[in-house]
């Protein structure tokens, strides 16, 4: 079974910083895509950033761009999304999931998910 575990959450303020990690078993990663997606209460899941496994091509939610950054090291079967510049408005779970399309952007695309980790951004 697919088991994607997510880490490195917190609280930080404005202009802070954090590295979110998503480690994988079960052969997660033999997909195509990895993304992080995050859920601010009241609102939808929403695409953040995602990275191909293979090419390591990324793509980015426009907020985002020079901001936050994904990545991957094979070697430890795990996803980073590098958080810089953070702001109040990206405080939300952000959640790690893997799936088959690249590039993909809607989270119904996605196969597998994490449990999530809470990011809080003070003001």
């Amino acid at each position: 079974q697919v088991h994607l575990v997510e880490s490195g959450g917190g609280l930080v303020q404005a202009g802070g910083s954090l590295r979110l990690s998503c480690a994988a078993s079960g052969r997660a990663f033999s997909s195509h895509a990895v993304g992080w997606f995050h859920q601010a209460p009241g609102d939808e899941r929403e695409f953040v950033a995602a990275i191909s496994w293979n090419s390591e091509d990324t793509v980015y939610v426009d907020s985002v761009k020079g901001r936050f950054t994904i990545s991957r090291d094979s070697a430890k079967s795990t996803v980073y999304l590098q958080m810089n510049s953070l702001k109040p408005e990206d405080t939300a779970i952000y959640y790690c999931a893997a799936g088959v399309q690249w590039p993909s952007y809607l989270a119904y695309e996605y196969h597998y998910w994490g449990q999530g980790t809470q990011v809080t951004v003070s003001s």
